[in-house]
């Protein structure tokens, strides 16, 4: 998962750090259900209240767990009904069978409830991966192009060392450079791949420390034969000083992407006589760093604003509106939160944030909150 601000990441270290204690308080639910049944008359049904500890144990327990904790609460039951001498045996039969009953019941449905939070999850996570390929399939000609030159340049450089060796007598130093510059190319291509490579893959969101002009200058270069294509200039924007957000890279460029390619397309449809732009911001805000990313095209229509981000919401014709709603869950994934803003004379603004620091800060409570929650999850 993805680590939230400072007040939901220390909230969130404090559970991880608490579970000893969440787990000793069960046994002590369970401890105190079991003297109360076996101290009470068989007609009070107390037995009925460990349902209440196996919906706790759901909450923070594996699988295995909750059905140790349901085991041993209808073990404890039959138990306080043998120790028990108060009271009509028979409705202390009767009683016991209602709760182990209730029991069973509760476990199931709690394990199925988890099961279902589960495959929601997985689910979630493969349509965003599926967006993220099907955004890649879109840049597949920039990404070429981008690709196209460093091998071009490798293409050259080697054409040049074979004439530099193939002198009479062999110049070794103009070889040297141009074989330098094979590698350096070769070092871009790879780069670019890998790049590609990140946001094509299945992987676990992973957060750290990065350079949000360095994100957005990676995106802007995947981007770029679309825009060139489109006669379109980008402006990158950086107030107060670099901005270091914490984030999932691959997901952030994902976001941008979708957001660079929908000005584009909204751009792409108009026909003004004035340059057509994109301009991103960065700006830091205490605690957090608001990206914004607009556009010179038409514009959104004000009572619009508030559907754009809601899911198979699209105003394109052959859109299936799950662009914008996927990109505002994974920015409040990661405790920031994104909105729009439009103009229909100077263009559309899409601005989120996302949890910062300045660089060279020192270290902030939501780092310690976040490195001790990676302690407690390892």
């Amino acid at each position: 998962m993805i680590s939230k601000p400072p007040h939901i990441a220390l909230a969130q270290t404090a559970s991880h750090t608490s579970r000893p204690a969440r787990l000793a308080l069960l046994c002590l639910a369970i401890g105190t259900i079991f003297i109360a049944d076996t101290l009470t008359d068989y007609e009070i049904a107390v037995a009925v209240f460990y349902v209440t500890t196996v919906l706790i144990a759901s909450a923070f327990l594996s699988v295995r767990g909750v059905l140790a904790c349901s085991i041993t609460c209808c073990a404890l039951t039959v138990c306080s009904v043998i120790l028990n001498d108060r009271g009509a045996y028979q409705a202390g039969l009767i009683n016991c069978m209602l709760s182990i009953c209730a029991i069973s019941a509760t476990t199931y449905l709690a394990l199925q409830r988890s099961s279902a939070l589960q495959a929601e999850q997985t689910s979630r996570s493969q349509l965003v991966r599926l967006s993220r390929v099907s955004t890649l399939g879109e840049l597949a000609t920039s990404i070429a192009h981008e690709v196209k030159q460093p091998l071009t340049g490798i293409v050259a450089s080697a054409s040049a060392c074979r004439n530099w060796l193939s002198s009479d007598p062999p110049n070794v130093t103009r070889a040297e450079q141009a074989v330098a510059r094979i590698i350096a190319d070769a070092g871009r291509a790879c780069g670019i791949v890998d790049r590609v490579r990140k946001l094509s893959k299945r992987a676990s969101p992973e957060a750290e420390w990065v350079d949000a002009e360095i994100l957005v200058a990676e995106v802007v270069s995947l981007c770029r034969r679309e825009l060139d294509r489109h006669d379109i200039s980008v402006i990158t924007e950086v107030i107060d000083g670099p901005a270091i957000v914490f984030a999932d890279v691959v997901q952030i460029q994902q976001v941008l992407i979708n957001l660079i390619l929908n000005a584009l397309e909204a751009m792409a449809g108009t026909k003004r006589p004035s340059a057509m732009g994109v301009t991103i911001g960065i700006a830091m805000q205490e605690e957090s760093a608001q990206i914004t990313i607009a556009d010179t095209g038409p514009g959104i229509d004000g009572n619009r604003l508030d559907e754009i981000f809601d899911p198979f919401y699209s105003s394109k014709e052959d859109g299936i509106g799950l662009g914008l709603a996927i990109s505002r869950s994974i920015i409040e994934s990661h405790g920031g939160r994104i909105w729009a803003k439009s103009d229909l004379v100077s263009g559309a603004k899409f601005i989120f944030t996302l949890p910062a620091r300045q660089s060279g800060e020192t270290q902030t409570s939501f780092q310690i909150a976040t490195s001790v929650s990676r302690r407690d999850s390892d």
